[in-house]
């Protein structure tokens, strides 16, 4: 049926006609056309019906219909017609798989997510943009029905290429792609069985047949030597890859600075300025001085790398690094977010060179308060490249360190003499300290691991952490009084119903969490410190971290609850971080003499950027987790049937986790292993009970278990109680 003749004007008419020179009339108005219309309409008929003439105008409402229908405002039906999707009871929103093959559709108007069961899934891929219908409900959520999928997220894949009876298929690493993808006979280009391979999607899922693929890169051997990092970077679309324009932009930066970038800055090259970084650091963002003052105050001087003076905004340079997001640290690799030749060279405090640098000078009180800041570009020389163990040393008396780096002792020794001070004002104000356990893997020559060992935190690393934290802070409240658009580092109060499980697995144990419906960090950071004396203290330490937020980057500040900080940003590692990168950006405009109005980002840009780097950050930590769940199961793969010691780390109705005393590694034991009883869990108390014996396993229950078998491809290892 021919569609009737619109009642109202397009009221964006103006907004149309400024866009385009053959405007169209706008999305609102097809959509209240529609509306108005009351039943679905052809695309020859709603052209007809919205007079259009020449055959730029049909394109431009061929274009825009393709767009409402991916965004999910018309769907077509059998008849190829246009429908309004609200009419329809239809949600859009974005799919998100689980690894045991359902999965969930997330709405884009925000509100309850949608359950998709298996059968569901078998339609689409991760990420995949759908139309659900809801339906009935499942274990307290809603059920839904996929009605059409709007638009394909995921074009490529890594993989294990596998043969079975004459069938080729690939079993993506990716956890979130639980379906094999089919590989034709004449796809598989010569890929064998075992190998790890990137393929193509060459036809998506649908009601017929699963997702086809065809093999474009043969990566190697499944269990090759940095195999997992290969699998890792191309499973999480980690951005690796130097496009040529990126290239020829940093080749044209000399490798030293010269006298005219020095002109306009500040000369602080004979400041006995110093780096304090880790053993195998190759890139120094930051270096420090301190020295008293006659007042009792401290003057505290933080230059870190003046990365904006090189990476323009809209440059080669500055688009990859938005893609990044970040540097990527795997074990014993990084994928940096900036070319070598500027992330080790020019945008690095390397000893002995002069550098360009952006510093924040500030004085704290005697009791640890920050009074005033400064920040102003300036040239400066660093004097020593140190590290956490020789300043560790050099603070112990080390006699040979002491005499070497005899012009750096007094103001390492200054800078001890402030950290003692940050560190009463920290405990004052109630941020919070968790005593939790991060490990390193050591590889041999032939790039296997030698063994996984803990990283010991000593006073130089927490000394250079609240020097970082000063400089952190004077720069989110330099955004806040100027009101110049940027990015703050939000860590929120924790959720309500998060609290409220906290409180009874803390009750379970005897403790309480204070501060009533409203705690405070010094609640938490209280409740942490009775923990110390427990005997459970690692597992009830790993409550409290699951009760909490995960960090964010977000214009609008809401302050940090975990550093207890009103206000707080990410300013010292621009080499590494997008968003300090920003914030330099923003601190540069002003000491040019701009201001809000004239700066060249606003709060969309920020929001947006905001959401990007927050992305990026996660899918830099669920790529080293996955590559370092990887290497422990491969380093476990070779002491299967041994006996460890360890400890209940968690609780779940299908058995206990137990991460072992020695390596530092996680397993399972199994419900159906625990060979004694009949064991029956206890949501309330989180513990396994036995029927008969009425044995209990808690967090914190140590055990000894023997290593029963390692399966690589789930990254999951399996023990056995002995």
């Amino acid at each position: 049926m021919l569609g009737k003749k619109p009642k109202i004007k397009d009221p964006h008419a103006k907004r149309e006609a400024k866009k385009y020179d053959n405007p169209i009339p706008s999305r609102e108005f097809i959509l209240n056309y529609l509306s108005e219309t009351g039943s679905p309409i052809s695309y020859d008929n709603l052209g007809k019906a919205l007079k259009l003439k020449s055959d730029e105008q049909w394109e431009g409402l061929r274009r825009r219909t393709i767009a409402m229908l991916r965004d999910g405002q018309l769907m077509k039906n059998r008849r190829g017609a246009f429908a309004l999707v609200n009419k329809m009871d239809l949600i859009a929103g974005v799919v998100q798989a689980h690894k045991d093959g359902f999965g969930f559709l997330i709405p884009d108007k925000g509100g309850n997510d949608l359950f998709l069961s298996a059968r569901q899934m078998r339609l689409v891929l991760n990420g995949d943009r759908a139309l659900v219908r809801p339906s009935v409900e499942y274990k307290g959520k809603q059920e839904g029905v996929i009605v059409e999928v709007l638009e394909r997220n995921t074009h490529e894949t890594v993989g294990r290429f596998c043969e079975e009876d004459g069938v080729y298929f690939v079993m993506p690493s990716s956890k979130n792609l639980s379906q094999d993808i089919i590989i034709p006979h004449n796809k598989r280009h010569d890929a064998k069985d075992g190998q790890m391979v990137l393929i193509k999607i060459i036809a998506q899922p649908d009601v017929r047949r699963q997702a086809m693929g065809e093999v474009v890169e043969i990566l190697g051997e499944h269990m090759a030597p940095g195999m997992e990092i290969d699998v890792a970077v191309l499973a999480y679309n980690v951005p690796h890859k130097w496009p040529a324009a990126v290239e020829n932009e940093a080749k044209q930066y000399q490798p030293t600075v010269s006298a005219a970038e020095c002109e306009g800055r500040q000369d602080m090259r004979d400041l006995p300025l110093i780096t304090i970084d880790g053993e195998d650091a190759k890139d120094f963002d930051d270096a420090v001085f301190c020295e008293p003052k006659k007042n009792g105050a401290w003057r505290l001087v933080v230059a870190i790398a003046d990365v904006s003076h090189y990476v323009k905004r809209g440059s080669a340079l500055d688009v990859e690094a938005e893609l990044r997001g970040n540097s990527v640290y795997f074990p014993g690799r990084v994928i940096p977010m900036l070319p070598e030749n500027l992330s080790n060279g020019l945008c690095s405090l390397n000893p002995d060179v002069d550098r360009l640098c952006m510093v924040c000078d500030m004085t704290i009180s005697s009791e640890g308060k920050i009074t005033r800041y400064r920040f102003h570009d300036a040239v400066m020389h660093s004097k020593a490249r140190m590290t956490y163990t020789k300043v560790e040393k050099i603070l112990g008396g080390d006699k040979a360190l002491r005499d070497e780096y005899a012009h750096a002792v007094p103001h390492i020794e200054h800078l001890q003499e402030l950290y003692k001070v940050l560190r009463e004002q920290r405990e004052l104000r109630g941020a919070l300290d968790f005593d939790t356990t991060e490990t390193q893997i050591i590889f041999g020559e032939d790039k296997k691991i030698e063994k996984i060992v803990p990283v010991v935190r000593n006073e130089a690393h927490m000394l250079i952490e609240e020097c970082m934290l000063c400089a952190n802070v004077c720069a989110a409240r330099f955004l806040t009084t100027q009101k110049l658009p940027g990015l703050y580092r939000v860590h929120e109060t924790p959720k309500e119903a998060k609290l409220e499980d906290l409180r009874q697995s803390l009750a379970l144990h005897g403790l309480s969490l204070g501060g009533g419906n409203d705690p405070q960090p010094s609640d938490f950071q209280k409740i942490l410190q009775e923990i110390n004396k427990h005997k459970h203290t690692q597992a009830l330490q790993m409550l409290i971290l699951r009760s909490l937020n995960q960090a964010q980057y977000t214009p609008d500040n809401a302050g940090h609850f975990g550093l207890a900080y009103q206000e707080y940003g990410h300013f010292t590692s621009p080499i590494r971080r997008y968003p300090d990168l920003l914030l330099h950006r923003a601190i540069r405009h002003f000491l040019g003499g701009g201001d809000a109005s004239n700066f060249s980002y606003d709060q969309n840009n920020m929001q947006q950027l905001g959401e990007h780097c927050s992305m990026t950050e996660r899918r830099a930590d669920d790529a080293t987790r996955d590559v370092t769940n990887w290497l422990k199961c491969e380093y476990m793969s070779h002491h299967v049937n041994e006996e460890y010691t360890g400890k209940v780390t968690g609780i779940t109705a299908f058995g206990i986790f137990v991460i072992l005393d020695s390596v530092y590694v996680e397993g399972l034991v199994h419900v159906t292993l625990l060979k004694d009883d009949y064991y029956h869990y206890d949501n309330l108390r989180q513990m396994l009970i036995g029927e008969r014996t009425r044995t209990k396993y808690t967090m914190g229950t140590s055990v000894k278990v023997n290593v029963l078998r390692v399966d690589m491809e789930l990254r999951r290892i399996d023990f056995e109680l002995v």
